[in-house]
């Protein structure tokens, strides 16, 4: 599936190889919201680094995996191909994470061809994206290869792993 996104909106396009061409196939595509059909429950990370983690990173990943109540758990998927793990986020829901770690404290994406495209198609779906602290596309590049921690998905999702950021600033870490 491709998937383009302008001013307008996100739709997707399948290749049908019986003519050669890209037939839009998902028109307006949208992140559904949480309790709306379709939306899953799922967060999708790297949990093999999770004692690299930061404080916020690991008390929002705890709190998907052990809620509260009777509130049902998120489930984790993750594929290890941000676009693959960011379209699954694209259709069902929930959110994607990749947080800087103590060795890479402003994370390994890229923000000018990974953080920024990828923000934005999320955000013209209805979905949000941020740094832990505001919108991906706010930031201001200071050179090309510029790397930023990344959270994309559902707006609700991206809510959650904000305060956390502002409870446990970047830089806590989790494990010392």
């Amino acid at each position: 599936m491709l998937v383009l996104a302008t001013r307008e909106g996100v739709n997707g396009f399948t290749l049908d190889p019986s003519i050669g061409e890209f037939i839009l196939t998902a028109p307006n595509m949208q992140i559904p919201k949480q309790g709306e059909k379709g939306s899953q429950k799922i967060y999708s990370i790297n949990e093999g680094y999770a004692k690299y983690w930061d404080k916020a990173t690991t008390e929002y990943v705890k709190s998907k995996k052990f809620p509260e109540g009777k509130e049902k758990p998120f489930a984790n998927r993750y594929v290890g191909s941000m676009v693959a793990d960011v379209h699954r986020t694209l259709l069902y829901g929930g959110i994607f994470l990749y947080p800087g770690s103590k060795e890479a404290k402003d994370g390994k994406i890229r923000l000018l061809y990974e953080s920024i495209p990828m923000a934005y198609i999320v955000e013209k779906a209805g979905g949000a994206s941020s740094d832990g602290q505001h919108s991906i596309l706010t930031i201001q590049p200071k050179c090309i290869h510029q790397r930023s921690p990344v959270f994309l998905g559902q707006k609700e999702e991206i809510e959650k792993i904000e305060q956390f950021y502002q409870q446990y600033p970047r830089g806590t870490w989790a494990h010392e």
